[in-house]
């Protein structure tokens, strides 16, 4: 059993015991708000591997835990383009949880950087205390003017709405490799769909062994066996891109750690690569493993005390986030069909 999967049964078994534990309670009893954080600032030490396996079980339990954003995608900006005060300051609080916070990437909002001030607004966010923006080339960390959190279909992924009205930021470092931490994040975010679109399977599975009809399981119809059979392919075919996602993120990681600017340019499409196709895959994968699980619970699967409609209202939010599977087949294009 490989580091990743102690830690994903870990994480797994703790969800199932304290399903209603904070985010602090959670990152002091498994670490996990640390997962990517240094050794020397409190943190794991560990990398994207790890981080998809913690992240395959937040999305099979629907956790609401600001995983992704603070944990994955605030600790990678830092990690990769944060200088050393910075990291020194915000690192400690990320990984013992006290505090959390959120990334906004280059096309997520207007913004407009002028000295140490920044404007604009950004209409959609995830929620998160210390907000970090990628502006005018740089990492900053900025505090909003106005802050306003939408009613979401997906009550259990908290939207924001984030104002700056020529508010003061701190530069952090240069502002170089927003898209490794994009890569980072969607890694990480596919690795959730496919744990998320795996409980739609089992529950599906399980209801169609339990559910009987004319007398016997309804799982012993063709029907429902073929929807099943292909639900499964698309699940672990989902498994596969959101592993290979996550190789390519610590394979580009490490070149990045060994300071090798060759080796880094070599392997700058790889991520890319592997982090378009599984955001396209996952996301769909999801979204069929949802509706499915629906399909095969009939009337009791739309009903507001069973949880399947809570996947596919999770499958719909995740689907936009860090882009929709249309725009990641759009950054795949150019390495499939070549440059226009």
């Amino acid at each position: 059993m490989t580091l990743s999967d102690e830690l994903g049964a870990v994480v797994r078994a703790y969800l199932a015991d304290r399903p209603d534990a904070t985010w602090q309670a959670f990152a002091r009893d498994v670490g996990v708000a640390g997962l990517l954080v240094p050794e020397r600032y409190g943190g794991a030490g560990c990398g994207p591997r790890e981080a998809a396996a913690v992240a395959e079980e937040l999305g099979r339990a629907l956790s609401p835990h600001p995983f992704l954003q603070s944990a994955v995608m605030a600790v990678g900006a830092l990690m990769a383009d944060g200088d050393g005060a910075a990291r020194a300051r915000l690192l400690p609080e990320l990984a013992s949880g006290a505090a959390t916070a959120t990334v906004v990437l280059p096309g997520d909002g207007d913004l407009l950087l002028e000295g140490d001030r920044l404007s604009g607004a950004v209409p959609y966010a995830l929620e998160g205390e210390v907000v970090l923006a990628y502006a005018g080339g740089h990492l900053v960390e900025a505090v909003p003017t106005r802050r306003a959190a939408y009613p979401t279909v997906d009550e259990t992924r908290p939207l924001v709405r984030l104002a700056f009205d020529r508010a003061p930021v701190r530069l952090l470092g240069p502002g170089t490799s927003w898209a490794r931490v994009r890569d980072l994040g969607i890694a990480a975010l596919a690795a959730e769909q496919t744990g998320g679109a795996a409980r739609c399977l089992e529950m599906a599975t399980e209801y169609a062994r339990s559910r009987r009809q004319f007398g016997r399981p309804i799982g012993s119809f063709q029907a429902i066996k073929h929807k099943l059979a292909d639900v499964l392919l698309l699940v672990e075919s989902a498994r596969s891109a959101a592993h290979a996602a996550a190789h390519a993120a610590a394979h580009a990681a490490a070149h990045a750690a060994a300071e090798s600017a060759e080796s880094a340019a070599e392997s700058a499409a790889e991520p890319d690569v592997f982090a378009a196709v599984a955001g396209s895959y996952c996301a769909e994968a999801y979204l069929t493993a949802a509706g499915e699980n629906i399909q095969v619970h009939g009337g009791i699967g739309v009903t507001w005390e069973h949880p399947a409609h809570r996947y596919l209202k999770r499958a719909t939010s995740d689907a936009q986030l860090l882009g929709p599977p249309q725009a990641h087949r759009a950054r795949l294009a150019p390495h499939v069909f070549g440059e226009a």
